[in-house]
């Protein structure tokens, strides 16, 4: 199993205290860092402790050390990496984890993955170091573990590669991004449990309305158990679910910026809204809504009109609006 080099836990005011003590105490070196209480480093490690949580984040080659002889005993007073199937042993039970890729991102599709595990699945993944892509920055890397992930024996997964144009027209169906979220990742349980119709349960993110997607899978006449939860990252499958998705995501748009010979930046930064732009001036609103998301707030900005508002607000999910050319399959 690859080596741990980076760690996240929350913590309490109580434990944030009693870590900076410990921390002075071994002679770490402290400095201010945006965000943080306070970040110490020594040799090759790197502890943090973020405002937000509050929550501690430790990198570098002696994570598992430290973890493991110093935060879980001294601070934490739980010893749970290494036992996470002693933990918590649902994430090693027969499951499908669901998560997406480019919902943030002006540019580019969105892209709902799915992915089925068991015991030995869920082993193997750890093994190989899966986690959720949001903590993985390099896209190479993102398309290592995505190839790994798709040849592990037993695995099964779908994606749901909804690229911009259908996006955009199904938008405007769905009138609501939570609503055609929820039919993408119930249109990816839905496959996956034709595929192992056994599989007793899936596990997605939480909703903002969690009956969103507990509706989208009543219409497709799907009876499997959903569960929703913060954090559902930390789950084996939804993390290669993640990872899966973001492949696919990076994938478009390292192969779609060339077709305008301008770059297809993630996010909504200022230079996703020049390179829009330049977009627009080439090609015009119908050339800019093949790359990129229109009801985003920059569209309108970078095309100067106005966002459209008369969308279909129905609760109502139709099967027949699942197209073959916007899904992707693998076993």
């Amino acid at each position: 199993m690859p080596a741990i080099t980076t760690y996240t836990k929350p913590l309490t005011a109580e434990q944030v205290t009693r870590l900076k003590g410990v921390l002075q105490d071994g002679c770490y070196t402290f400095e201010a860092k945006p965000y943080c209480l306070y970040a110490a480093s020594k040799n090759k490690l790197n502890v943090l402790v973020y405002e937000k949580g509050p929550k501690v984040l430790v990198q570098g080659k002696e994570t598992e050390d430290f973890v493991t002889n110093v935060l879980e005993p001294l601070i934490l007073g739980v010893a749970e990496l290494g036992y996470e199937e002693v933990h918590h042993p649902e994430m090693y039970e027969p499951h499908i984890g669901v998560d997406e890729s480019g919902k943030g991102d002006f540019f580019g599709p969105l892209v709902i993955a799915g992915v089925y595990v068991d015991a030995d699945v869920a082993r193997k993944l750890r093994e190989l170091g899966v986690v959720d892509s949001k903590k993985i920055s390099s896209d190479a890397k993102i398309s290592q573990l995505a190839a790994a992930i798709r040849s592990v024996a037993g695995l099964r997964w779908e994606v749901v590669q909804i690229n911009p144009t259908k996006y955009n027209e199904l938008y405007s169906k769905f009138g609501n991004l939570n609503r055609l979220l929820a039919w993408g990742h119930a249109t990816s349980i839905e496959s996956l449990v034709v595929k192992v119709p056994d599989c007793p349960r899936a596990l997605s993110d939480q909703f903002a309305n969690p009956t969103v997607l507990q509706r989208a899978l009543r219409s497709k006449g799907c009876e499997i158990e959903l569960i929703q939860r913060t954090k559902a990252e930390s789950d084996p499958a939804v993390a290669a679910a993640s990872i899966l998705a973001r492949d696919a995501f990076v994938k478009w748009l390292d192969q779609n910026g060339s077709r305008f010979e301008i770059e297809l930046p993630k996010g909504v930064s200022s230079v996703v809204k020049e390179n829009a732009r330049r977009i627009f001036d080439k090609a015009g609103r119908p050339g800019l809504a093949t790359v990129a998301k229109m009801h985003f707030k920059t569209a309108s900005e970078v095309c100067g009109d106005f966002l459209p508002t008369n969308f279909d607000n129905s609760d109502g999910f139709s099967s027949k609006e699942v197209l073959a050319d916007s899904k992707d399959t693998g076993i």
